[in-house]
């Protein structure tokens, strides 16, 4: 006789629960929730930064250094520059938007047409873009030269 016959069978184990797991795997767990945390935040910052004057394209560029060279009227009468920006909001649509027929619209036609393109520019309240080449010695203060100056601006960088 074998003593090794003698011997119990081997006891297996008992299964182990996948349920709750080690503590290196909460650790884990908690690495990984703030890494997808992280880059949605990176993701949402990326999104809100404004461009920058080199990343917008060669037009857009364009028309900003002429907006910038156009001398604006600081107390004397304001049509002919108001003529200019028109011009160039033309110029840009007709380029930038072919098939919508852009330079036919006028008055708040034409207003409505650019801020649906960039709501945010405000372009509808200053109904003095288009008519205020056709007023006889029209005037604006600085404070609304400047404020029309910056909504041409924020139009031309933002449009869509």
């Amino acid at each position: 006789m074998n003593p090794l016959d003698s011997l119990l069978p081997p006891i297996a184990p008992p299964p182990v629960p996948w349920w709750p797991p080690a503590p290196g795997w909460w650790l884990l767990a908690l690495a990984l929730l703030l890494t997808v945390g992280g880059l949605y935040l990176l993701r949402r910052r990326l999104r809100r930064r404004p461009l920058r004057p080199t990343q917008l394209d060669p037009l857009r560029l364009a028309a900003l250094h002429e907006l910038d060279s156009l001398e604006k009227p600081y107390g004397r009468e304001a049509g002919p520059w108001l003529q200019q920006i028109n011009a160039l909001l033309k110029r840009l649509c007709v380029q930038r938007y072919p098939q919508s027929q852009c330079q036919t619209l006028s008055g708040r036609a034409w207003l409505a047409f650019l801020d649906s393109r960039c709501p945010s520019a405000g372009l509808t309240r200053w109904m003095v873009l288009v008519e205020g080449a056709y007023r006889p010695r029209c005037q604006l203060d600085d404070k609304a030269l400047q404020a029309l100056h910056q909504a041409i601006d924020l139009w031309i960088r933002k449009h869509v």
